[in-house]
């Protein structure tokens, strides 16, 4: 019977002189499954072949660069205050990546390829509305993948608990003030098991929804579910009000993508 969650005893390998992190793999993978999921939407939608692969070459080193700086900018003392190492700031493999400046500095990089490759003449291209709704998706799935990374890096868990699938944390990555305590809530397990509900989710729906509408809906979701999660982390960060800097971004980023969504809905009711 489950009594808890046990963190893994590594969270990297070696292979000849190389180190191989178990975080990096998971944020590999899951960029994988959304280039390989998206495209197949995407031509199924009457999209171009590997058009998905073309404007991920430039989505994704500025979505990863997106989130780095947005953990950075919202969690600096690590790096950069009294007792910080500002070379750790390049140490992505060890975990910190912030999703909303990895969907907002991805999501600009998407549009503006988007767009070039476009303005090449070349078939395929679609709406950039209809090529965002084929990624959404296969977005949360990576994004799901990319949490259990967390796992091994003992990271991203909220509170003590003693519920049965509460995750054993090594004393030496408990914070100060919970060192007596041995479980926590698996916010990363929360996250990622909402990732993968609103996949379904937007997979149900989307036949009912106007192009456009299955992202925003993925955005907007998504930071609802953040909102509480993220109510239950205990590393440090900055508060605004009592609350988490991260709990205003998805309040914020959750009501203007409704209101989107909203807005798109009836945009199309006016064109019909």
């Amino acid at each position: 019977m489950l009594k808890s969650i046990p963190t893994p005893s590594r969270s990297e390998f070696g292979i000849g002189p190389f180190t191989v992190h178990f975080y990096a793999l998971c944020i590999i993978f899951g960029i994988a499954v959304a280039i390989y999921w998206g495209d197949r939407r995407f031509r199924q939608r009457g999209g171009a072949p590997n058009f998905v692969a073309d404007v991920a070459v430039v989505a994704v080193p500025l979505g990863i660069i997106g989130g780095r700086l947005y953990h950075l900018i919202t969690s600096p003392d690590a790096y950069f205050g009294a007792n910080g190492k500002p070379l750790d700031a390049f140490k992505i493999w060890q975990g910190g990546l912030g999703i909303w400046g990895a969907i907002s500095l991805g999501t600009l990089g998407a549009w503006w390829q988007y767009r070039r490759i476009a303005r090449t003449g070349r078939g395929g291209a679609l709406s950039f509305a209809i090529f965002a709704d084929c990624l959404a998706p296969g977005v949360l799935i990576a994004q799901a993948l990319g949490r259990v990374g967390n796992w091994f890096n003992a990271e991203l868990f909220g509170r003590p608990t003693n519920l049965p699938w509460g995750l054993e944390i090594p004393l030496v990555d408990r914070p100060p003030g919970y060192e007596n305590f041995l479980t926590f809530h698996p916010t990363f397990l929360y996250e990622s098991l909402w990732c993968i509900l609103l996949a379904f989710l937007i997979l149900w729906l989307e036949k009912k929804l106007v192009k456009g509408q299955a992202f925003l809906l993925y955005i907007a979701t998504y930071c609802v579910g953040r909102f509480f999660i993220e109510s239950l982390r205990i590393d440090s960060a900055h508060t605004i009000a009592g609350l988490r800097v991260n709990e205003w971004v998805s309040a914020i980023v959750a009501i203007g993508a409704f209101i989107a969504f909203k807005r798109a809905g009836i945009a199309s009711k006016r064109v019909d």
